[in-house]
């Protein structure tokens, strides 16, 4: 007997990738320094009811933050494989608040998951799935007009970490004297 609370859908969804002519190490140190950790101190916050407080300190925080990241790299090793890749979470929980409220189901997505990694000939790349596309399987204009926000904001950060750059070139000679690179 099939389960009468089991429903499945097709959606569509559209994959990014944004190419880097810098080193690994580069694009990752810009990344790190244009988006800031999350600060943990919000969900504190909301743990214990602080809920004014905390949407003051979220409409003073950056549009988007590095929640966590993987280094799925290191996960190859069993494969007896070496490739560099690291996924991070990265999003903003007064963005996802905005969404959630009106589908709770978009939680689901929020944060985004983008990876950064290397292919095996060394070129460098940011890989994600538009927000846009993702969220937009809820059919919810309120969720649509907060989701095409996230996508410009985080492919206007992830464009920016990859792009060449005068700043990063001794950034680079720095990690290779420290034996990083």
């Amino acid at each position: 007997m099939a389960n009468q609370g089991y429903g499945k859908q097709t959606i569509s969804v559209e994959h990014v990738t944004i190419r880097s002519s810098n080193s690994f190490d580069i694009v990752r140190a810009k990344l790190e320094a244009l988006l800031p950790r999350i600060d943990d101190g919000i969900f504190t916050l909301l743990r214990y009811g602080e809920g004014e407080r905390a949407l003051r300190e979220l409409e003073a925080s950056p549009p988007l933050s590095i929640f966590g990241h993987r280094d799925h790299g290191a996960l190859l090793v069993v494969a007896g494989l070496r490739r560099r890749a690291v996924q991070y979470d990265i999003g903003n929980p007064l963005t996802a608040s905005k969404m959630t409220r009106h589908r709770i189901s978009a939680g689901l997505y929020a944060p985004i998951r983008v990876l950064l990694r290397e292919d095996g000939d060394g070129g460098v790349a940011f890989e994600y799935d538009r927000p846009a596309s993702v969220f937009g399987q809820f059919g919810d204009a309120e969720v649509d007009v907060v989701a095409q926000q996230l996508d410009h904001d985080l492919q206007s950060a992830l464009e920016e970490a990859a792009a060449l750059t005068d700043i990063w070139p001794q950034h680079e000679t720095n990690l290779k004297r420290l034996g990083q690179k």
